[in-house]
């Protein structure tokens, strides 16, 4: 829509809905929605993952946890937010194919504890280097704008 005032003429945008108005006065939820597209849509960083190692990225995240240090069934379970009838068929399929052990919990003789074998820790190494691999449109960023996304990210982000 113009608006004529004389000699000169005042260009606007046409009205936006709601969810563009906001957008344009929230910068925080247009960085985020960068954030996102960054990271979940332009670098499938998750399918690659599963592709690589054959699996769903689920049973992939599995096993990325166990390789950290073992742990009990339900801690697994609850750690990964799902079911243990789900965890179980997820890991009765890495046992099945080598990656991790189920042993009884010698604290517990009733809970079981899951270990990574060395062919499993192998894969959780080759699933971690794929997912820290930067995309390359954060390579290519400048020194300068590298270290102020750093600054940045750390006080956005908690390290566990």
């Amino acid at each position: 829509m113009t608006k004529s005032t004389g000699d000169t003429a005042d260009v606007r945008q046409p009205d936006a809905g709601p969810a563009d108005a906001r957008r344009e006065r929230d910068p925080a939820e247009r960085v985020w929605r960068r954030l996102r597209a960054l990271v979940l849509e332009q670098n499938e960083r998750r399918k690659e993952t599963a592709d690589a190692l054959g699996m769903s990225f689920f049973r992939a995240k599995a096993l990325r946890r166990i390789a950290l240090r073992p742990s009990r069934m339900s801690e697994l379970a609850s750690v990964l937010g799902t079911d243990r009838p789900y965890l179980t068929l997820v890991v009765d399929d890495l046992v099945k194919r080598g990656l991790v052990e189920r042993n009884p919990d010698p604290s517990d003789r009733r809970g079981k504890i899951v270990t990574v074998t060395a062919d499993g820790a192998a894969a959780a190494a080759r699933a971690d280097a794929i997912l820290s691999t930067p995309p390359p449109a954060l390579l290519g960023l400048p020194a300068e704008d590298l270290a102020a996304l750093d600054r940045i990210t750390s006080a956005l982000v908690v390290d566990d």
